[in-house]
């Protein structure tokens, strides 16, 4: 997935995201940490995040990519993807896709299983390398953090997992 910006000749490197949607208060602080840390090893290279935006993982994410600077492309699963926000995911979700780069969304109309999963698949298949705020257990439904992370291990992609040790989302 790697490219070149034309501007300087340096490689834009892509990362994707996929986590939960909760994170416990218990695993809060080390995960945005460890995101900042991640990130920092970037800093004054062209960065793209890829992010489905929903609630959690996937925001904080897309917040600290803008953050610092960096692009931010919004790989929505369906359209009609917002009925699924609570009113402060809503506001998030709103402010994050207005600050896109770019926005794809998956041809199905409704948010479903199938739909998640495509758009975790698609992250994975867009993305030089995937962060995964995991707490390492199977999905709670079809298409959740660990099947993402799954798909990614099946074609090879570098995985960097935030989370601490010992704690369940």
């Amino acid at each position: 997935m790697s490219e070149t910006n034309m501007a300087d000749g340096e490689q834009i490197i892509h990362i994707g995201v996929t986590g939960h949607q909760h994170i416990p208060e218990a695993a809060r602080v080390f995960v945005e940490r460890g995101l900042r840390e991640f990130l920092a090893q970037y800093d004054g290279r062209p960065v793209v995040g890829l992010s489905s935006l929903a609630v959690g993982a996937d925001q904080l994410f897309a917040a600290e990519i803008l953050r610092t600077g960096h692009t931010l492309k919004a790989i929505l699963p369906s359209r009609r993807y917002e009925r699924t926000f609570d009113k402060d995911g809503l506001k998030s979700f709103e402010a994050l896709v207005g600050k896109a780069r770019q926005v794809v969304t998956l041809g199905y109309a409704e948010p479903c299983e199938d739909a998640y999963l495509l758009a975790g698949k698609r992250v994975v298949d867009d993305c030089d390398l995937l962060v995964a705020f995991w707490d390492g257990q199977p999905a709670d439904g079809k298409g959740g953090t660990a099947d993402a992370v799954a798909y990614a291990r099946e074609i090879g992609r570098p995985i960097t997992v935030i989370w601490p040790e010992g704690v369940r989302h």
